[in-house]
């Protein structure tokens, strides 16, 4: 259908009862964030549902826009599958916006019962054959969040105020404000974590980072991140020796982990969950990028500093290396500690962070 026939449809529907599918991965979730308030300025009166894995849904819990989320297991159990695709035929939805665009979603959509079903041009596994409208100009050459967005504007929202909401209680306010009191500014969060083993850019090399951060402007570092990289980030800690540093890596809740986030100076992180989460927030991001592209993958905004690796092989989106011997993972060998020192050196400067925090 051409784009402005769609587009039409898009912003002269009517819809009482809409859901948004994006079940996972955390950074794609914390960039379909802002879809929300635009939703509510399109459709006022109507209930907004969102559609997501149990373990991410204290992101969206408690938003100002979001009457209900339907939540279910990453690995559901056979028995549970039929009883969560009844629910949502029960919903009836009328308006399904799938922005996962993947088999699982697919089902989802058709279990709706929807009406309108739109898509975008990003799906894979059939999920395309599912929507009877899918949103122009949304394929992979699209950045990650303005493919999002996208949605926005084919609806005629686009000039709403993009902006990314998480509540967060005053009590999860004060376990994050425990946890930093006594640290000196600026605070740097350091993300080393991934679920893909390409995007782990050495831990080593971010503390020989934040080593010099320490000896040019003193501060503090708090290493975030899973359960699984507690030791590692112990490790990291008892590197930093005479620097001020904390381990909080598995002690945060998706809650907390947001509002340190709005609380730190700036983050160093791999491409990750948390970054986008950080940069939706406001706060300064330089983002490590080895296997992936920050012209792709990267957040939006002109505060950031982004490294990318140079190698030939960079920005092929291996979730694991396909190389073998010396050549494996060699982007982490080949992204130098010192361009990532310069970048953080960039930003900074750019953000005025070290007279903003003398002056607070």
């Amino acid at each position: 259908m051409p784009r402005t026939n769609v587009e039409q449809q898009l912003r002269s529907l009517t819809a009482r009862r809409i859901a948004i599918i994006k079940p996972s991965a955390l950074g794609d979730v914390v960039q379909a964030l802002p879809l929300l308030p635009a939703l509510r300025q399109r459709f006022p009166n109507a209930s907004l549902t969102w559609v997501i894995q149990r373990e991410l849904a204290d992101l969206v819990a408690g938003h100002p826009h979001l009457d209900q989320m339907l939540t279910f297991d990453r690995r559901p159990n056979w028995w549970s599958v039929p009883s969560f695709l009844a629910a949502l035929r029960r919903q009836r939805f009328d308006l399904v916006l799938d922005l996962q665009g993947l088999l699982r979603s697919a089902v989802m959509v058709v279990a709706t019962g929807a009406k309108w079903r739109v898509g975008l041009e990003t799906a894979r596994e059939g999920a395309g054959l599912v929507a009877n409208l899918t949103i122009p100009d949304s394929g992979w050459n699209v950045p990650a969040h303005a493919r999002n967005w996208r949605v926005a504007e084919a609806l005629g929202v686009g000039d709403v105020p993009r902006q990314t909401i998480v509540h967060v209680s005053p009590h999860d306010q004060a376990i994050v404000d425990g946890w930093l009191r006594g640290m000196p500014r600026p605070v740097f969060a350091v993300q080393w974590g991934a679920r893909w083993e390409t995007k782990r850019w050495p831990l080593d090399k971010m503390t020989d980072v934040m080593l010099q951060a320490a000896r040019e402007w003193g501060g503090s570092t708090a290493f975030i991140g899973g359960p699984g990289e507690r030791a590692a980030c112990d490790a990291a800690c008892a590197r930093m020796k005479n620097a001020v540093a904390c381990n909080l890596a598995g002690r945060t809740t998706l809650k907390q982990l947001a509002a340190l986030l709005m609380r730190v100076d700036a983050v160093l992180a791999n491409d990750s969950g948390p970054m986008h989460l950080a940069a939706e927030l406001g706060t300064p991001v330089v983002g490590v990028f080895t296997c992936t592209s920050p012209v792709r993958s990267g957040p939006p905004g002109v505060q950031h500093q982004f490294v990318a690796s140079e190698l030939p092989c960079a920005a092929s989106y291996h979730k694991q290396c396909p190389l073998v011997g010396v050549r494996r993972l060699a982007c982490h060998s080949e992204l130098a500690s010192a361009r990532v020192w310069q970048a953080l050196q960039k930003l900074v400067e750019r953000n005025n962070l070290l007279a903003k925090t003398r002056a607070a």
